[in-house]
């Protein structure tokens, strides 16, 4: 004699332990219906790398801008001041006062101009020449604790460079070697204004790790970058490194308020807008794109679910003429699909997570493998593929995974629940 259905099923307690072990007993191969769940099987998969790849993307957009966010305040102000009305003759006054203001680490006055370099190898290239003081550029961690040879000492008060690791391989320079520079503001002679030209030692080589400083900035000391540059007397700004970079808005009115003369301020975020606009609205459209491999895999579940209903049929109307209510048959289909999908975004969270914390080994593989450069640092800035695992982010891709598996055993398990079971044993 067949047992009879528990009353806790016939009578509608949601998730009976009736209802999960049918639910699980659906989902389990078997003989005659295999082919369920290797669809089932699939959907999981679907899911797995749907989720695994969403939290790698995200990790890696994260990364990115992180990193760059941290190497561009590294060498860059927070914020810049610039003169207005009058040149900036008093900048080592407003440099002091500046320097005072609560939140602010230091105010460092900058002369910067373009040059044209030239090594031992070569054609030349175009340099940003930014001149400052030895004490500002050993604040600069980006600089001061990425040098691959040389030192600081004694810079302020030398005639040397400091250049990068790519601009020393370009042109075949080491330490010690002459790095010539020109600039077109030169001297003014009866015949004209002539090229100013004149050979630096190398006293230092720095690798900040972002393409565009270590190939094309050179550093001179503040006094000798204003003559070179034909400068006198003036600085071109200052630039301003804070406590914490996100303070630039509170911040604003006092620095304005310390300057005590007419300036123009225009902080990090404002200086790089298009940039960052740009990589957040790739961030968004490769995010929805790869959203459709979840949707693909929860359209798996519905279909996994709707054949499972055709087969277990006569079932379903052996549970109903037993007590088993509608309710109780909607449940079990709900359990069997959202199962898959609890299973795939928790291996996905799993598999995700792993691959972000070796994606630069994946990188240099894939690499090796292809025998391409994958993340070319020429034009992506940085010379390592950055991630960072965001928990928020983690839970986002989550939560849309599980609602989409829910909503995927909605219709099939509804279908389910209103099976006629006179209908369905009529020809048994």
């Amino acid at each position: 004699m067949t047992a009879p259905v528990p009353a806790s099923a016939a009578g509608g307690a949601p998730f009976s332990a009736f209802e999960r072990m049918m639910a699980m007993r659906y989902l389990r191969p078997g003989r005659a219906d295999a082919y369920v769940s290797v669809i089932a099987g699939i959907a999981f998969a679907g899911i797995m790398i749907g989720v695994a790849t969403l939290i790698v993307v995200s990790a890696v957009f994260v990364g990115f801008r992180e990193e760059l966010v941290s190497r561009m305040l590294g060498l860059n102000g927070h914020m810049v001041v610039q003169a207005v009305e009058t040149p900036f003759d008093d900048f080592a006054a407003v440099s002091e006062r500046l320097g005072k203001v609560e939140g602010v680490r230091f105010a460092a006055p900058l002369v910067e101009g373009q040059a044209l370099a030239t090594g031992r190898k070569g054609p030349g290239q175009g340099v940003l020449l930014r001149g400052m003081t030895g004490e500002d550029i050993a604040r600069l961690d980006l600089i001061a604790r990425t040098l691959k040879g040389g030192t600081l000492e004694g810079f302020s008060q030398s005639e040397t460079v400091i250049i990068g690791a790519r601009m020393a391989e370009k042109l075949g320079m080491a330490l010690g070697d002459k790095l010539t520079l020109i600039s077109p503001e030169g001297d003014v002679t009866p015949f004209g204004t002539t090229p100013r030209v004149k050979a630096y030692p190398v006293a230092a080589i720095f690798e900040a790790g972002m393409s565009d400083y270590d190939s094309s900035v050179v550093f001179m000391p503040f006094e000798e970058a204003r003559l070179f540059l034909n400068v006198e007397n003036i600085a071109h700004a200052l630039e301003i490194f804070l406590e914490r970079p996100d303070d630039i808005d509170a911040l604003r009115p006092a620095l304005e308020e310390a300057a005590a003369r007419p300036v123009f301020l225009i902080d990090w975020r404002e200086r790089n807008r298009a940039f960052f606009d740009i990589l957040e609205v790739q961030r968004t459209m490769v995010t929805m794109v790869l959203s459709l491999i979840v949707v693909i895999a929860a359209l798996n579940i519905v279909s996994s679910l709707i054949i499972l209903v055709k087969d277990k049929g006569r079932a379903i109307a052996i549970l109903r003429t037993m007590g088993a209510t509608k309710g109780a048959i909607l449940r079990i289909f709900v359990m069997a699909g959202a199962s898959i999908g609890v299973a795939g975004t928790l291996a996905g969270v799993i598999a995700g997570a792993a691959m972000t914390h070796y994606v630069e080994d994946i990188r240099a593989f894939v690499s090796w493998l292809t025998g391409t450069t994958m993340f070319n640092p020429e034009l992506y800035y940085l010379n390592a593929l950055p991630a960072r695992l965001d928990f928020g982010q983690i839970a986002s891709v989550a939560a849309l995974a599980l609602f989409l598996s829910l909503l995927a055993t909605l219709f099939p398990s509804w279908r389910a629940a209103r099976l006629d079971p006179v209908e369905a044993l009529r020809y048994e």
